[in-house]
């Protein structure tokens, strides 16, 4: 029976994709409490919805967004299998783990007094840059990042654009019970991140490939292997999460 077993470069490659989405869930998490928590914008996803359920109901948004995030988890399971699940669940203890160490410990406040412009931009930026991060190394940071990825790559949507509207129709739903102002520079603040993290999910990772111990550029090893055979190019690919 032949036994397969990672490589050292594989160990390191795997490793190395778990630190940046460790980093992605820290920026995340920081962003959500010092500038959207702290500045009182609200929120999308299935945090606004586990709000949403306090507001109507009096159920606690812990249980909420656990009763929400099952169901995906283990719709994840099934389609996309058990790795891409236990990717999605380290992002998801992550960024929970994170986000109540901010809550617990952090002396940090960064007020904008009313400037709620300045807190939708910035926070549409880094949460932007963490959680495209996140996903693009094939983590996620709850239940609603992980249907977002299922719904990109059934519909071939935009990743920013299933972002946008999932939590632009959340936060529609946040104007009968939050504060207008506030929802909609939330509003603002979701569509900048979609921006983002459309770019940092779909920007062309540099790739190379080794043609006689030397590593060159894919473009310029595409053209070394058409002039030496009749075979077709090597085409540079991005990757895609």
């Amino acid at each position: 029976m032949k036994r397969t077993s990672l490589t050292l470069q594989q160990v390191k490659t795997e490793a190395g994709k778990f630190a940046i989405m460790l980093l992605g869930t820290f920026i995340l998490a920081f962003a959500y409490y010092h500038i959207n928590y702290q500045n009182h914008l609200s929120e999308g996803g299935f945090v606004g919805l586990a709000l949403l359920g306090k507001y109507a109901t009096g159920l606690s948004p812990a249980i909420g967004m656990l009763l929400l995030d099952i169901p995906v988890m283990i719709l994840a399971w099934f389609i996309k299998g058990w790795k891409f699940m236990i990717q999605a669940l380290l992002g998801v203890a992550a960024f929970s783990l994170f986000y109540d160490g901010f809550e617990r410990y952090s002396t940090l406040v960064i007020p904008f007094h009313g400037n709620l412009w300045i807190p939708a931009v910035l926070s549409g930026v880094i949460t932007g840059v963490g959680a495209g991060m996140v996903l693009r190394f094939g983590g996620a940071t709850g239940g609603d990042d992980i249907l977002a990825v299922l719904i990109s790559r059934w519909k071939g949507w935009k990743l920013g654009t299933v972002f946008f509207v999932s939590d632009a129709f959340v936060l529609g739903l946040s104007l009968f019970f939050l504060p207008v102002k506030e929802t909609l520079y939330t509003i603002l603040a979701v569509w900048i991140a979609s921006k983002v993290i459309t770019y940092m999910v779909s920007f062309p990772a540099r790739r190379t490939v080794t043609t006689s111990a030397v590593k060159l550029p894919v473009s310029t090893a595409a053209k070394v292997v058409s002039g030496a055979s009749q075979r077709a190019p090597v085409a540079a690919r991005g990757v895609s999460h």
